[in-house]
């Protein structure tokens, strides 16, 4: 088992569901972006970091402005490695996703990135643009890295995309709430619900949802049906606030962090 698969055993364990929560690598600088994820590392059972890159286009504008700022900052795909290690010497247990799009993984060889996320102390990939048609040229390089390969699913999904999807997955399946950009409005629960327990028919997987949970509430009401809760736009939107003061972006973090992890408490 790595690190993700003993989150969700913790989790279940205690009766709850996972908090993966997501912030943009090197936003706003890549020395102020290290004390972010450290902050929040300490309060989600996994961590996605995102790989900034210039083109973000499943990315609402909070997350897209993350990415132009760490890019103007001059984050290097390096920079990343960096703070993933970085993160990982300070939470070993901690479940740690890389996120990003297929240019990157790309652009460097997916072999020589698998291998440099691996080392770096990542547990999984999700790459947005990568659709499960090309699992075969991409999925070996993970799984030979012992690298889980983390898909998503849509509400626009097939029945058979998601049995596809589901074979070929690992780690867990991400369920976007809704047809549209991180940080849209969720919209009706009970239709999400339906979609993950038709998902749930086709792998042991654990399921988490994401795409539109802000608040503790909404957390609380997804975490019913779901294994986990994925959390990006409300906290990469702490660092905009308080973009020219660290300190107070790392409070507003914790504070945000701490009340939707208390609102997953059974």
């Amino acid at each position: 088992m790595n690190q993700i698969d003993k989150a969700f055993a913790r989790c279940k364990e205690e009766g709850r569901a996972a908090l993966v929560g997501y912030l943009t690598a090197g936003d706003p600088k890549v020395t102020v972006s290290e004390s972010l994820l450290l902050t929040l590392a300490r309060s989600v059972d996994i961590l996605e970091i995102g790989m900034p890159f210039s083109d973000p286009m499943a990315d609402g504008p909070v997350i897209q402005a993350a990415s132009e700022r760490a890019l103007a900052a001059g984050t290097h795909v390096r920079d990343v490695f960096n703070l993933t290690a970085s993160v990982r010497r300070h939470h070993p247990e901690l479940g740690i996703v890389l996120m990003g799009y297929a240019n990157i993984p790309y652009a460097m060889g997916i072999e020589h990135f698998a291998q440099r996320a691996a080392e770096a102390g990542a547990n999984g990939v999700l790459i947005v643009d990568v659709p499960v048609e090309e699992d075969d040229l991409w999925g070996r390089h993970l799984q030979r890295h012992g690298l889980h390969h983390i898909p998503l699913l849509a509400p626009t999904s097939s029945e058979a995309r998601i049995q596809a999807t589901c074979a070929q997955a690992s780690g867990f399946i991400y369920y976007v709430s809704l047809t549209g950009i991180t940080g849209a409005d969720m919209g009706d629960i009970t239709g999400v619900q339906q979609k993950v327990a038709a998902i749930k028919q086709h792998t042991t997987l654990p399921v988490c949802v994401g795409f539109g949970i802000k608040t503790p509430e909404q957390a609380q009401a997804v975490a019913r049906f779901s294994d986990g809760i994925v959390v990006g736009s409300a906290f990469v939107a702490s660092v905009a606030e308080h973009v020219d003061d660290p300190e107070a972006a790392q409070r507003e973090i914790d504070r945000r962090a701490q009340a939707i992890r208390n609102g997953l408490m059974r």
